[in-house]
């Protein structure tokens, strides 16, 4: 195990725009670090510099207190899982996997421990004779994994391992990951575009946008409390509410209808030119509590999904979704009070998505 620490890294290609901005990251030994973000926001160009297959232009990067910036990936101590599994598909899986190990020139008794035992932790014992075109997306990408184990790195790098399996093949993997973290007690940095897998598998997730760290936070502190628009609208399935309004005393106003804030947000408010509100589908409910406020909502459009029902509802002219009930059974067009928890209400500076915290 070890520690990475991203400091002020950056990286630029043409030596003018940068695709990296400033990234500063502490990832402590044995932890599951997660970076997301949607397509081209440069999770995958900052693994790779991680690993040494991409040049850093400034900035440093350091590996269990060792400054790597110009170490070859070899000398790094990383082992690294690919999206396409990289298996030589000539080989069967027991070559595929004692391969790293052989050209080191280890011992061909502790290569056979080595494979075995990972083989045994990731249940592919029984197939090692096999080669890679008779296996399914899944048990390539347990070959991957075990390829990396044996090598028995300082750390894990994972660059969206999982997106080319169908959605209940991918769900087994995630489990299988978290499992395999928890035996080995590992450092993983895992990227994907994935929030599920984000919230699932991280202990802490670095939420990224434009080669800029939005946020570094616990799953729960990333959820709970983003610290900007970009990041509440990312988390979460469906994302948090996010909708222009203006501010009117203690009430965020959405049209003619007044939402009552919390008193400290309310305050923090005062002044706002561009505020935007925000709160997430399941603190939007039918029945009156403690501490809520209630607004008038008309039925807009409903989606029954098995164990629980979306509603679009109109507040305000404005629509936002609600998470209810599978047995929600009014019809759209339909008007009546729903209630929002009022210590999960949220406000944005619109003008540069930053929270009111």
């Amino acid at each position: 195990m070890a520690s990475v620490e991203l400091r002020q890294v950056v990286k630029s290609y043409d030596g003018k725009s940068n695709v990296i901005h400033g990234v500063d990251l502490h990832i402590e030994h044995g932890e599951f670090v997660v970076f997301v973000g949607p397509s081209g926001c440069g999770k995958s160009t900052l693994l790779r510099m991680i690993a040494g297959l991409e040049s850093i232009s400034g900035g440093d990067v350091v590996i269990d207190g060792k400054w790597v910036n110009d170490e070859p990936p070899r000398n790094r101590d990383i082992a690294m899982v690919f999206q396409d599994y990289a298996l030589y598909p000539h080989k069967n899986l027991y070559d595929n996997m004692a391969f790293g190990l052989r050209l080191r020139k280890t011992p061909e008794a502790e290569i056979k421990s080595r494979v075995m035992d990972a083989a045994r932790l990731l249940r592919i014992d029984h197939m090692l004779d096999r080669k890679p075109a008779a296996l399914s997306g899944g048990q390539r990408q347990r070959v991957a994994i075990g390829r990396a184990i044996v090598r028995q790195p300082k750390v894990f790098l994972f660059d969206e391992p999982l997106s080319n399996l169908d959605a209940q093949l991918r769900g087994e993997m995630r489990t299988e990951i978290k499992k395999l973290h928890q035996r080995l007690g590992a450092t993983i940095i895992y990227v994907t575009h994935d929030q599920v897998e984000a919230m699932t598998l991280a202990d802490r997730i670095a939420v990224l946008s434009a080669g800029r760290t939005m946020q570094y936070a616990k799953p729960s502190d990333i959820y709970n409390t983003p610290a900007a628009t970009f990041v509440a609208g990312f988390t979460g399935s469906p994302p948090m509410n996010l909708l222009p309004c203006r501010i009117d005393g203690a009430s965020a106003m959405l049209g003619s209808q007044a939402i009552l804030l919390p008193a400290p947000l309310a305050a923090r408010a005062a002044g706002l030119h561009e505020p935007i509100f925000g709160i997430r589908p399941e603190n939007i409910t039918l029945q009156p509590h403690d501490d809520c406020a209630s607004v008038e909502a008309r039925v807009v459009l409903t989606e029954p999904l098995g164990a629980e029902t979306l509603v679009t509802l109109e507040i305000g002219g404005r629509e936002m979704v609600a998470r209810c009930s599978a047995a929600f059974a009014r019809a759209p067009g339909e008007a009546f009070p729903v209630y929002m928890h009022r210590s999960h209400m949220h406000l944005f500076d619109g003008a540069n998505g930053l929270a009111l915290h």
